[in-house]
């Protein structure tokens, strides 16, 4: 789960990390523009991140790194939303459940298909998608893009992922890529790419179409814009036909932006002890 950009509160990080120094003053960048929607070579893990001068157009943005507690050493807490990362009943199961199960995935999979997030977090949805997609066996590649306003530093990411062996286990190139810098990658025909900064801002300026959202912003009580009506017209606007989303809030407000955004809308059952999720696919 990530958020858009808004003033932290003053509570303090007990766990001293390096991503303590990165709440004061840690800076990371990332493209606006995607390469799904415009001509272009494939970027590698390790490769550096294009400038804004490169024939891609990929423009620059930057943003203010995750300030974190961690709740049993385990779980990271956002200190600015004082909301978990992932579940604390098994976060990579929810994963399965919410985003790929309630995306009909890996069942949709083919070439060129488009999967865009809210709310990057910890990687750990993108690494659940990278698993099945090697499990699934298709030919051709998938697209990955994720916008998240305050990106946490390589070393809370690898300690956050230590509580999943199974994304662990496929995560060194990832996180030898963002321990770099780097916030494109490119693994077995999957490309991913992290867009930092405020999603408000970012996403009415890509250029792509997503034929699946991970909707996973901080609970929509703690991280509000994240979850606007304008926000999640966008998300309708950046969608391809007959394309889908889900999202582990089942809160009303939430609902109703998205069916008003023309998407039919859709309460699943939730994952663990939460009893409802949302699913959704564009009408017309």
């Amino acid at each position: 789960m990530a958020a858009t950009g808004q003033s932290g509160d003053a509570r303090s990080v007990r766990d001293e990390t390096a991503q303590d120094a990165g709440c004061k003053d840690s800076r990371r960048a990332a493209g606006e523009a995607d390469p799904t929607a415009a001509a272009g070579g494939e970027s590698a893990f390790g490769q550096a991140r294009t400038s804004a001068s490169d024939a891609r157009g990929n423009q620059r943005g930057s943003s203010e790194a995750a300030c974190l507690d961690w709740r049993d050493g385990v779980v990271p807490v956002s200190t600015r939303f004082d909301d978990p990362y992932f579940s604390l009943a098994d976060g990579l199961a929810e994963t399965r459940h919410v985003f790929l199960a309630g995306n009909g995935l890996p069942g949709r999979f083919r070439d060129g298909f488009v999967i865009a997030e809210l709310g990057f977090g910890t990687g750990l949805n993108m690494l659940a998608t990278l698993i099945a997609w090697r499990a699934a066996g298709r030919p051709g590649r998938l697209f990955y893009r994720s916008f998240e306003a305050y990106p946490m530093a390589a070393p809370d990411v690898a300690r956050a992922l230590r509580a999943f062996p199974e994304a662990e286990a496929v995560a060194a190139p990832f996180l030898a890529a963002w321990s770099a810098g780097h916030s494109r990658f490119v693994d077995d025909g999957f490309e991913a790419e992290v867009l930092i900064g405020d999603a408000r801002e970012l996403l009415p300026r890509w250029e792509g179409r997503a034929d699946a959202w991970f909707l996973d912003g901080f609970a929509p009580a703690k991280n509000p814009e994240l979850w606007s009506d304008a926000l999640m017209a966008e998300v309708a606007r950046h969608t391809a036909p007959g394309g889908t989303f889900a999202t582990y809030t089942a809160a009303g407000h939430v609902r109703r932006a998205l069916a008003e955004a023309g998407f039919l809308v859709t309460r699943q059952p939730g994952h663990g002890r939460k009893r409802h999720m949302t699913t959704g696919v564009l009408g017309g």
